[in-house]
């Protein structure tokens, strides 16, 4: 049997589902999720090995309007993830209305060269009865090749989307080794990682405008020593982050910690720091400085 490797770009609004569709895929915590929009900021490759077939995914920022640097790194690496694709997936979320916006996303996309499959997320948290007029909606979009309804959480219909991608992937060969399971390091992972559970436990507290830079990451003896500072864009929010006597500080610290640990498979000893960087989204050289490199998109 002839194996198959090919690339697959997720597209979608902010919030969609795209990152936790990502790592039910592939197994594995990839990609941080967030109550909150615009939570992905790279492009991060997740990597499946199934059988005689690997897929590497690129789970990209929420489409949205560009308003400073940060997003215009942003919006640059939506357009990237897109070159050299053999098939996008392009996500709505099945509990909100579909809006004209979005539908003339998706038939540009099914305009061009690239294969398009919608997939309609979160489907167990609505109805048939809410669902279906939205579902009527897609009926007007040209050349799209699939549509298939999903839940991440119930794990319904993944195996139709991986089946579906697989119809989709050229015969070749693999493009990474068969355990790997995404190209993004392990110091990169931890910092999304500590961003994930600082949006979680922030919740509405602090605007999206928080960044994380580690600062040490030393493995020794099955020990792994890591210093991170999570930069936010005012004083108040540097006290929110905190918390009174360091309480929420420690809370992100021993829930980052924990996933760190089941990533890397060895201790962790933690340190967290913060210090504010007023307007850092609306500078070049600290978007650049935090992790987002303009030049990786060139």
């Amino acid at each position: 049997m002839d194996f198959k490797c090919g690339y697959v770009s997720i597209l979608g609004r902010p919030n969609v589902g795209k990152s936790t569709l990502l790592n039910k895929l592939v197994g594995q915590k990839i990609s941080i999720v967030s109550p909150k929009p615009q939570t992905t900021r790279n492009v991060v490759t997740g990597i499946l090995n199934q059988g005689d077939m690997q897929v590497i995914f690129l789970d990209t920022p929420g489409i949205h309007k560009s308003k400073n640097s940060l997003d215009k790194y942003m919006e640059k690496s939506i357009q990237k993830s897109l070159e050299g694709i053999d098939l996008v997936l392009y996500i709505l979320d099945g509990t909100k209305k579909f809006f004209d916006e979005s539908l003339e996303e998706v038939q540009a996309l099914c305009n061009g060269t690239t294969p398009v499959v919608i997939l309609v997320s979160k489907i167990d948290e609505t109805s048939f009865k809410k669902l279906y007029p939205e579902l009527a909606k897609l009926n007007n979009i040209e050349n799209v090749k699939e549509i298939i309804p999903f839940s991440s959480y119930k794990g319904k219909n993944l195996d139709l989307i991986l089946q579906t991608i697989k119809n989709f992937m050229p015969v070749g060969p693999a493009m990474y080794p068969l355990d790997s399971v995404t190209d993004v390091s392990e110091r990169f992972i931890a910092s999304e990682i500590i961003r994930e559970k600082s949006l979680w436990l922030l919740q509405q507290e602090i605007p999206h405008g928080i960044a994380v830079e580690i600062e040490k990451f030393q493995q020794k003896n099955n020990i792994t020593n890591i210093s991170a500072t999570i930069f936010c864009e005012k004083e108040n929010h540097k006290k929110i982050i905190i918390g009174g006597a360091g309480s929420t500080l420690k809370k992100i610290g021993e829930e980052s910690r924990k996933d760190i640990e089941r990533m890397l498979g060895t201790k962790v000893y933690l340190e967290l720091w913060v210090k504010v960087k007023e307007h850092w989204r609306d500078s070049d050289f600290m978007v650049s400085n935090l992790g987002y490199n303009k030049k990786d998109l060139n």
